[in-house]
């Protein structure tokens, strides 16, 4: 199953599941694809569309799903690195009017780059990077956090 998140974004993300529903159409993708649209209105016979899931749900998705597909919040992109998840990132653009700035698209091609997760672009095949994703073996997620609140902690009690 290929789990699609759009987040909570006040804006549409027509886009991806255009995308994405074009390539099921076209045989691309055989799997089942569930999806949470957030503020995209979209309707399709080819996946399952929820508005939005519970938390619950959500973690079950992502534990179940073989792929994320998601847009570029770090939110969603962590849940999934943390459990070793395939992620395909797809940044919202300003210039779509999907968000406001294009700092979506900075957090893909950083975490890209450092080899977390694959990345579609706006002139990117989805096929070459779907076929990509069924091989790929993401960078393993280290959690600095408990590192960083042993570092404040020392910090507050010997000060």
């Amino acid at each position: 199953m290929i789990f699609v998140t759009l987040g909570t974004q006040d804006k549409k993300f027509d886009r991806l599941l255009k995308i994405i529903d074009e390539n099921i159409k076209n045989n691309v993708i055989k799997e089942k694809v569930i999806v949470q649209s957030g503020y995209t209105k979209y309707k399709s016979d080819n996946m399952q569309l929820f508005n939005y899931v519970n938390m619950e749900d959500f973690d079950k998705y992502i534990d179940e799903c073989s792929l994320l597909i998601t847009h570029g919040g770090v939110g969603n992109i962590l849940s999934a690195l943390k459990k070793n998840k395939k992620i395909i990132a797809v940044p919202r653009l300003a210039k779509y009017k999907e968000h406001t700035n294009d700092h979506q698209l900075q957090i893909v091609n950083k975490l890209y780059e450092k080899g977390y997760i694959l990345r579609l672009l706006e002139n990117d095949s989805f096929k070459d990077v779907y076929e990509q994703s069924k091989s790929f073996e993401p960078k393993e997620w280290q959690d600095h956090s408990q590192m960083f609140l042993q570092k404040i902690k020392d910090y507050i009690d010997n000060n």
